[in-house]
């Protein structure tokens, strides 16, 4: 009887052994299972992590190529980068872990996102400066093609300047004397002499031309009697202006020089009353210029 009990305590005892080891196997199985699941988890965040890091390393270096931003921030940067891949190499991985270097991954792409919004305002104004250095350079270039119209021009002209002055020294001019100047008002059609200026009708302007030896031959001659008034006004030929080369003229008087002395006197007309009294002035010129010059008097 007692060894049938010894037996059945045993056989009991094995069967708890039994159940027990049977429960800790399905424990650790379990426990096995969840570790393999988190650890497939672990290595998944991880590599999303490594390839983050590893992306953002690559633009890095890309900005760093271009020189566009600050090269002490992108060292830093780079410098956080890669010393962050090496600790995930290195890293044995739980979720505290995982949480920190993901904070820190954010961090660093937040500190990249300011980086990345720097590059692009330095472009921009890269780009300003660059439309600025174009404009500025086409106004240099059509600055210096006006420089060199008015260089041109402005040799132009003295070439122009020194042709005339040549041929005014080579000009010879006509000698004149007994210059006058005197005024006529009319009666019966005829002219009588006066000096009452408010009946003066016609300016009448005479010349006497010297003979020139040097003469050889019949030449025409253009002379301008300029008349002018108390206020040195030009007074006009019945309101015909005569301009030449901007210059204005009471009268043109075309003449034939032989070279002999002769006398010329050519008259202006304005209207009765429009004088008034003072001094008057006839300045006569040949190809503008003054060869002489008188003074009257009209009261």
């Amino acid at each position: 009887m007692d060894i049938q009990e010894t037996k059945f305590n045993y056989k009991i005892l094995l069967a708890a052994l039994a159940a027990v080891i049977i429960g800790i196997l399905i424990a650790f199985y379990y426990s096995y299972a969840q570790s393999q699941t988190q650890i497939q988890y672990l290595e998944g965040e991880k590599g999303l992590l490594v390839r983050d890091l590893t992306l953002m390393k690559t633009e890095v270096d890309r900005l760093s190529a271009l020189n566009e931003v600050n090269e002490i921030e992108l060292q830093d940067s780079k410098f956080q980068v890669e010393q962050l891949l090496d600790s995930v190499g290195r890293l044995t991985f739980t979720i505290d872990k995982l949480q920190e270097f993901k904070s820190e991954l954010r961090t660093l792409e937040a500190r990249y996102d300011s980086i990345k919004l720097k590059n692009n305002l330095l472009r921009y104004n890269n780009k300003l400066l660059a439309d600025k250095y174009d404009e500025t350079r086409i106004m240099l270039e059509d600055l210096r093609g006006q420089s060199n119209s008015l260089a041109e021009a402005e040799a132009l002209l003295r070439r122009k300047n020194q042709e005339l002055s040549r041929e005014l020294k080579m000009k010879s001019y006509l000698a004149l004397v007994n210059s006058e100047g005197s005024g006529f008002r009319m009666r019966s059609g005829r002219p009588i002499k006066t000096n009452k200026a408010s009946t003066i009708e016609k300016l009448r302007g005479c010349i006497t031309i010297q003979a020139d030896p040097n003469t050889t031959s019949i030449k025409e001659k253009v002379l301008y009697f300029q008349f002018l008034g108390p206020n040195m006004g030009i007074i006009e030929d019945n309101a015909n202006v005569i301009s030449v080369n901007g210059n204005i003229y009471s009268k043109r008087v075309t003449l034939v020089f032989k070279g002999e002395e002769m006398s010329v006197c050519d008259f202006i007309t304005v209207p009765e009353g429009s004088l008034l009294a003072g001094t008057y002035t006839l300045n006569v010129f040949e190809d503008e210029k003054l060869l002489t010059t008188a003074e009257f008097q009209l009261k």
